[in-house]
């Protein structure tokens, strides 16, 4: 399990009853979340104190009810970075703040390269892993095909204050840029992807990730440097075992450039039981 436990701006505070009760710096937020099949252990007041509660349609999607006002946007720092937190119509707040484990883990490989290094971020909703990156001094292309989204992480940079450094915003489908960087002779020292369970490539053709992932990453490999720092994987797919992840990138990365391998659960901290929230899997590969 990989835990972020590093965080002071955030705190999961508490979970129970299908639910998880969190701190986004001053704003308290109540949100679903399927994982969370245990009772509430306690009566921490805080549950009925919050600023917003996220309310689950029968009917699919679901709704914010706010019991007090709150910013529109608002800050949120770990360690040197820092990220606009907006609460969205699908419960979300713009960050996935189990991600730190990844963000710690990646800045700390990049500066101790001792090289230049080049990072390709797919599927890179508003930035996280891009902001980590560039912090830690690499040159990162961040591509994702939501505009919004690519906007919110040009936001983020700026915000943590390495606005200067050299990142690449592209808002594009990630296989077809994928297959002109290929192209093009294009090459990357590390890449990372959180690839969605289900989607539509640019011909319509459907994404599984189950059917997808594997071919998706083989097609990767060609955009590889000859020396290649690290490949993540992150997934959210329910039912998904981390060995799966391990196994593939053994069959890819280990088999071309020997290295190692890693992967498990991904998770949270909960501060009033102890326990750990899972919050998805991983794989890493690192030479």
């Amino acid at each position: 399990m990989y835990i972020a436990d590093q965080w002071k701006d955030y705190e999961l505070i508490d979970t129970g009853d299908g639910e998880r009760l969190e701190r986004w710096g001053d704003i308290l937020l109540r949100r679903p979340d399927p994982q969370i099949i245990w009772p509430k252990t306690g009566n921490d007041p805080r549950w009925s104190q919050v600023h917003g509660h996220y309310h689950r349609s029968s009917s699919g999607g679901g709704e914010w009810e706010w019991k007090r006002k709150i910013p529109e946007r608002w800050e949120l720092g770990f360690q040197k970075l820092k990220f606009h937190i907006k609460p969205t119509n699908f419960k979300h707040t713009g960050l996935f703040p189990e991600q730190a484990a990844n963000w710690a883990w990646m800045m700390n490989k990049i500066a101790q390269a001792n090289r230049p290094i080049s990072v390709l971020n797919l599927f890179a909703y508003t930035g996280g892993a891009t902001v980590a990156a560039s912090s830690a001094g690499a040159e990162v292309v961040h591509v994702d095909a939501a505009k919004g989204m690519v906007q919110w992480a040009k936001e983020n940079h700026q915000l943590s204050g390495i606005g200067d450094r050299p990142v690449r915003f592209i808002t594009d489908d990630v296989f077809k840029f994928v297959q002109r960087e290929q192209r093009r002779g294009n090459k990357y020292d590390a890449i990372i992807m959180d690839p969605p369970s289900y989607g539509r490539g640019p011909g319509g053709e459907m994404w599984k990730l189950e059917q997808s992932l594997y071919p998706f990453l083989e097609s990767c490999m060609s955009i590889m440097s000859d020396q290649p720092l690290f490949m993540l994987i992150n997934s959210y797919t329910t039912g998904l075992a981390p060995t799966v992840l391990s196994n593939i990138l053994n069959m890819t990365l280990k088999q071309r450039f020997g290295g190692t391998i890693s992967s498990g659960e991904i998770g949270l901290p909960i501060t009033n039981s102890g326990m750990v929230l899972p919050c998805g899997i991983l794989g890493r590969w690192e030479s």
